[in-house]
């Protein structure tokens, strides 16, 4: 814990978590209005990396809530980029909708994440599902909820008898570290490896047991900052693959219970890519 974040009382915490729980709840309404009802409000900013309308709507919503509370502080947000105090030891990490491609589809499983992190450190998360109505909340010291109740990682100790999920990266077709291989390792390990499409929401499942561990490549810090403060606080550990704190930079994720930490970090060092052949011709 660094001197700034010390220097941070639990009250504070308390409203920083309170603010981001409502700015969290009023993107979700923003993402409930807009479902099913998309229209052609759908661009491509990059080969399967979509944005719609609820993306932004719901991103200007989170904005105006925290800036309001909050004008001093700094702010990094998927779609507007860094605003605010850069030199602030507060910085917020949004995602007013992770799970965009699943969104567009309609398919029920994305979520709003909004983070503050203290001098670089994930100190709140608040990750609301408007499709189950769910709201997964932590704050360091403070414990992690979810619909206010507490929430705690699983038990379970053997990788033969976990449940796991993973994701892929937009840039999956373009380079061999495409997280294949792993994908194809821990299912013949585990009971099963989802692949839920939504690093907020593997993240809260992680974090209430529902899921023993979780690992990725290719995230940005507002797809793990609040994910990050919730399984800490329910319990869990989180970390770069290698076991380093050096998430934001490797990019790589990984997520457990706790009991399987080391496991996953061992099988993760042994894996190579699988061949691979760029698709159409590159």
């Amino acid at each position: 814990m660094t001197n700034s974040l010390a220097s941070v009382s639990q009250e504070q915490l308390q409203t920083f978590l309170d603010i981001a729980t409502e700015a969290a709840c009023a993107g979700g309404a923003i993402l409930k209005s807009y479902w099913g009802n998309l229209q052609e409000n759908i661009e491509e900013k990059r080969p399967g990396d979509l944005v719609t309308i609820a993306d932004k709507e719901s991103e200007a919503m989170v904005l105006s809530i925290l800036q309001r509370h909050f004008p001093d502080h700094g702010i990094l947000a998927e779609e507007s980029g860094v605003l605010g105090n850069t030199e602030s030891i507060y910085l917020w990490a949004i995602d007013p909708l992770d799970g965009t491609t699943n969104y567009a589809h309609q398919y029920p499983f994305s979520s709003v994440s909004i983070a503050l992190l203290v001098d670089g450190i994930p100190s709140v998360g608040a990750i609301y599902d408007p499709f189950r109505d769910e709201i997964f909340r932590a704050a360091t010291g403070l414990g992690a909820t979810r619909n206010r109740l507490p929430i705690h990682v699983s038990k379970t100790v053997e990788l033969s008898r976990s449940l796991l999920v993973t994701g892929f990266a937009y840039d999956r077709t373009l380079v061999e570290d495409n997280n294949y291989a792993e994908f194809c390792h821990f299912t013949h390990l585990t009971q099963g490896v989802r692949r839920g499409g939504s690093a907020a929401m593997d993240l809260a499942y992680v974090a209430c047991g529902r899921l023993d561990g979780y690992w990725e490549r290719g995230l940005s810090l507002w797809d793990l900052a609040a994910g990050v403060v919730i399984v800490r606080e329910a319990g869990g550990i989180v970390t770069a693959y290698d076991g380093s704190e050096h998430l934001p930079k490797s990019g790589r994720l990984l997520a457990t219970n706790g009991h399987l930490h080391e496991q996953m970090i061992a099988e993760l060092a042994l894996i190579k890519p699988l061949p691979f052949k760029f698709p159409f011709g590159r």
